[in-house]
C-alpha cells in the first residue's frame, strides 16, 4: 500500500472515535477546550508572586491584579450568556483585592463557567444576545469570544510571568 494511504488510513481509523458525531458539537468542544485554560489560567495566577500583582510592563497597561480581576469579570459575563443564566450578585472582584482573593475569585468565575456550560446546548447558538457595547449578536459569539478571551488571557499573563524572570505554566518543565 502507498505511504501516504497508509497514513491517511491511521489518521482516519484514529478521528473516527476521536470526532465522532455528537448532538452539541459547539458546546462540547466548549467544554473541551475550558478543563485546560482553567488549569493554565489559575496555574499562571498562583505562580505570580503577591508582592507583583501590582506589575505593570509599561505605565500604559494594566496591573497583573487588574488582567486577573479582567479575567474574573469576562468569565461571569460571557459564561452567564453561554449558559442563559444570571451572573451571581457578589461576582465582582477587585485588582486591589490582593492574589488570595483574586485567585480565589478566578477559581470561582470558572466553577460558574462550568455549571453555565452544563446547561448549554447548541439550540440556542442562535438566538440574539447583547454583546460589548450593547451590540446585539447571536449566543455563537459569545461562544468564539469566550475562548479567545481565554487564550488572550492567558498570553498576557505569560508575558507578565516572563517580564519578572517565571516561566509560565505550559513552560515549565513537566513533573
Amino acid at each position: 500500500m502507498n505511504r501516504a494511504l497508509v497514513v491517511l488510513s491511521l489518521f482516519a481509523s484514529f478521528t473516527a472515535g476521536a470526532f465522532a458525531q455528537t448532538k452539541n458539537p459547539v458546546t462540547t468542544v466548549l467544554r473541551e477546550i475550558m478543563p485546560r485554560q482553567q488549569k493554565n489560567l489559575i496555574a499562571a495566577v498562583e505562580e505570580m508572586p503577591a508582592d507583583k500583582y501590582s506589575f505593570k510592563p509599561t505605565p500604559s497597561q494594566m496591573s497583573f491584579g487588574h488582567l486577573v480581576e479582567h479575567m474574573v469579570g469576562s468569565n461571569f459575563e460571557l459564561c452567564a450568556k453561554v449558559g442563559d443564566i444570571p451572573a451571581p450578585k457578589s461576582s465582582a472582584a477587585k485588582e486591589s483585592d490582593g492574589k488570595d482573593k483574586l485567585v480565589a475569585a478566578l477559581k470561582a468565575s470558572f466553577d460558574f463557567c462550568n455549571t453555565a456550560a452544563a446547561k448549554a446546548d447548541d439550540s440556542k447558538l442562535g438566538d440574539t444576545v447583547e454583546l460589548y457595547g450593547g451590540r446585539q449578536g447571536p449566543r455563537a459569539f459569545v461562544y468564539f469570544a469566550l475562548t479567545n478571551d481565554w487564550a488572550d488571557h492567558y498570553s498576557a499573563a505569560a508575558m507578565y510571568l516572563r517580564l519578572n524572570g517565571l516561566l509560565p505554566p505550559t513552560a515549565q518543565p513537566k513533573k
